[in-house]
């Protein structure tokens, strides 16, 4: 899927006002969630999305490796991933949740199904709620 299409996607499902607003929070939920994924995940996540969004996932994982602010593979919550995603994104975390909700569906979308699997398996069942419903359920 190209960045063009994914910010569409994620502006529409999230009902964001303008594609620049789109673009916040879809870098915000990626360099979140890849502080939550285990590192070698976040970068085959990485992999397989366009360059533009590639770009904050990779920016976390080689931040961690060289000791940087957050590491990948941290263990949080829901209201630690929506509090991280509301001050990258500068919304409230209510507005962050559906923001979420909305790249993670462009997300599973995007990526190869094996992957997606992965993905939810490493999330905690609070952050794993925000997949597609026919994800959340998989255990």
């Amino acid at each position: 899927m190209r960045h063009d299409e994914m910010i569409g996607k994620v502006q529409a499902l999230a009902q964001l006002p303008d594609r620049g607003s789109a673009e916040r929070a879809t870098r915000a939920v990626l360099s979140t969630l890849a502080e939550r994924l285990p590192s070698g995940l976040a970068d085959h996540v990485a992999a397989q999305l366009p360059h533009e969004l590639a770009a904050p996932m990779r920016e976390v994982t080689q931040s961690a490796a060289g000791g940087g602010t957050h590491a990948s593979g941290e263990r949080f919550d829901l209201t630690v991933f929506a509090g991280r995603i509301a001050g990258r994104a500068g919304t409230d975390e209510d507005a962050a949740v559906r923001e979420a909700a909305a790249v993670l569906e462009v997300l599973d979308a995007a990526l190869a199904p094996e992957l997606t699997e992965k993905v939810g398996g490493a999330l905690p069942a609070d952050i794993r709620e925000l997949l597609p419903a026919g994800r959340a359920t998989e255990e």
